[in-house]
């Protein structure tokens, strides 16, 4: 089998989920600046949450439950672009 692009764009990404846990506790930058600027509580819940606070629910350990999160994230993302991909290819090589 020939490794492609995306099998290495893959197993990256994998890796990232899988590491995620050493990732700073310290707010990403948007929220920082919200706190600075106290405008944060003006912030409200996402409508809907599939996976809350990146924690995979029913697993006692955070930082398993954050890298079952991320992978799963990770793959159901690579799974819904991978198909789109493969049915704008399949149109194009249709219209041709």
């Amino acid at each position: 089998m020939r490794v492609k692009w995306w099998h290495i764009a893959l197993g990256i990404c994998l890796v990232v989920a899988f590491i995620s846990p050493l990732a700073s506790g310290s707010p990403d930058g948007l929220e920082k600046v919200a706190e600075d600027h106290e405008f944060i509580g003006f912030a409200e819940e996402a409508p809907f949450q599939l996976i809350a606070d990146y924690l995979f629910p029913g697993i006692e350990n955070e930082a398993l439950a954050t890298i079952l999160a991320g992978i799963i994230g990770t793959l159901v993302i690579f799974g819904v672009v991978y198909g789109l991909a493969r049915l704008l290819r399949l149109g194009k090589r249709a219209t041709e």
